[in-house]
């Protein structure tokens, strides 16, 4: 989001390449009792691990369950080798033979290949029975198809999308803010762009929608926020002889068959920052919006006047995201200074703030959620769970193994849904449990950086929508009572 260019690859801050850690797992005996008060994390060798202390736990229980199996299976053979080696020796002393003095031929070989086939037959079942068990522990990854399905794929920006919001009133419409300075609305079930705002000279980094009336509001790397109007109409999901898949790129600005309306001039310009403007959001009611910006400051302004209420200062690098409480007049911004702060407005006298630090890179989102809590995500490959009322220590930690980006949380079902620098998007509950993973192949799914969700959870269903990198906007189906009965 660089004011001077619209690339999305050098508009994000680089990040360091990190070390893949290896996981490697002690051998312990089975048999040997674990002391109380230590932890079987600390089993792992590597404190780097990428994996979350609950499911590295499960690992070990499985795994040392397979041991024990094979330790007893491997008593077993000891005890059926002995039994024949002492049938051999009665038979020889007896001065019996079966089948030519052969001991080892004829019935008791018969028995002896009997238990053998017994032996590794129940080898079989054991290993069979033991991975099964490490594979059902993942079914809500194995199962994602089922409970995660594509529903359109939005293709016509230039650049990258960085972020991407679904409006609040009807006509209920999907909005995508894109690096090739542009933002543009579409249809949510045929994928036909409805409409684009060319109004900015810049990056387009943010769109939020007003929560009552048809206005949007974009930040953007031209250092400014502008406030405008959209007029749309629905086409009929059975004629739209130009969806999105039958269109070529770029034929989206008017130069194709599908000629889109086009907004070029905003009812409101914001312009007090001195640097990009990242993100931006309306406050409760929508007579203020908030504005986040690189010049390490956020802006409040009232909307009929464009005037600047309040300068909101104190973080020491850019700000990356802002967001506001859905009933409250609480914002919260994150910040590249491994902070995100809360600033409550509900007493017009006294304007609070509070400094969170739970993470140890950059915030790149944290969002407020329809309860009393806050979640934050991290280029430190962690997302948290906070409690409004007690927020000294998070009430959940989900470790993950990329960075997590503009991350949302679904208003009704209250699940999280992370984008990831890696490409893959994935569900968690608030309490930090792993739902599911949005399926992702040659044909399905992001070919790069996953930058953004948003939750649609109108008219019964819930969709989730993501952006990223490689210019498209996907809409996924969730199957949120499946998704439920596999937790």
């Amino acid at each position: 989001p660089t004011s001077d260019s619209g690339s999305a690859s050098a508009a994000r801050h680089p990040k360091q390449k990190r070390k893949a850690h290896s996981l490697s797992i002690r051998r312990t005996n089975s048999t040997e009792e674990r002391q109380p008060g230590i932890l079987r994390g600390d089993m792992l060798e590597g404190q780097d691990s990428k994996l979350p202390l609950a499911l590295r736990n499960n690992l070990l229980d499985l795994f040392g369950q397979i041991e024990r199996e094979f330790e007893n299976l491997y008593i077993e053979n000891i005890e059926l080798r002995r039994e024949i080696d002492s049938l051999n020796e009665r038979l020889t002393g007896d001065g019996q033979t079966v089948e030519g003095g052969d001991p080892t031929k004829g019935a008791l070989k018969t028995k002896a290949s009997h238990s053998t086939s017994q032996l590794s037959q129940k080898l079989k079942t054991t290993y069979k029975a033991s991975t099964s068990k490490i594979v059902s522990s993942f079914k809500a990854t194995t199962g994602s198809r089922a409970l995660c399905q594509l529903l359109k794929e939005y293709m016509g920006h230039r650049d990258g999308i960085w972020d991407l919001s679904v409006t609040r009133t009807q006509p209920v419409v999907l909005g995508t803010a894109s690096a090739d300075h542009s933002a543009l609305l579409w249809s949510i079930e045929t994928g036909k762009c409805l409409l684009r705002y060319a109004g900015h000279a810049g990056s387009v980094n943010s769109i939020k929608f007003h929560p009552t009336e048809q206005m949007a509001l974009t930040a953007s790397g031209d250092q400014t926020a502008h406030i405008w109007r959209y007029m749309v109409q629905l086409p009929a999901p059975q004629s739209s002889p130009c969806d999105s898949s039958d269109r070529e790129e770029g034929e989206v600005d008017g130069e194709g068959p599908c000629e889109v309306p086009t907004v070029r001039v905003a009812t409101a310009t914001l312009k007090s920052h001195q640097g990009v403007v990242i993100a931006a959001d309306w406050l409760v009611g929508g007579r203020q919006v908030v504005t986040a910006s690189w010049d390490r400051a956020a802006n409040l302004y009232e909307v009929e006047t464009s005037e600047l209420v309040h300068t909101l200062t104190g973080h020491d690098q850019e700000l990356t995201h802002c967001c506001t409480h859905p009933t409250q007049r609480l914002v919260v911004t994150s910040s590249r200074d491994t902070t995100f702060r809360l600033w409550d407005f509900r007493d017009p006298s006294i304007h609070s703030v509070n400094v969170f630090q739970g993470h140890t890179d950059t915030v790149t989102s944290a969002v407020f959620t329809v309860g009393d809590n806050v979640v934050s995500g991290s280029d430190d490959r962690t997302v948290k769970v906070w409690d409004l009322k007690n927020m000294r220590s998070p009430i959940a930690t989900i470790r993950t193994d990329s960075a997590v980006n503009r991350l949302s949380v679904s208003a009704n079902q209250r699940i999280i849904a992370l984008p990831h620098d890696n490409r893959q998007v994935r569900l968690f509950d608030m309490s930090g449990v792993r739902l599911a993973r949005l399926p992702r192949s040659n044909r399905m799914g992001h070919r790069r950086m996953v930058c953004c969700t948003a939750w649609n959870e109108e008219n019964q269903s819930c969709n989730l929508f993501t952006c990223g990198f490689d210019r498209q906007a996907i809409g996924w189906n969730i199957n949120i009572p499946a998704l439920l009965q596999e937790k």
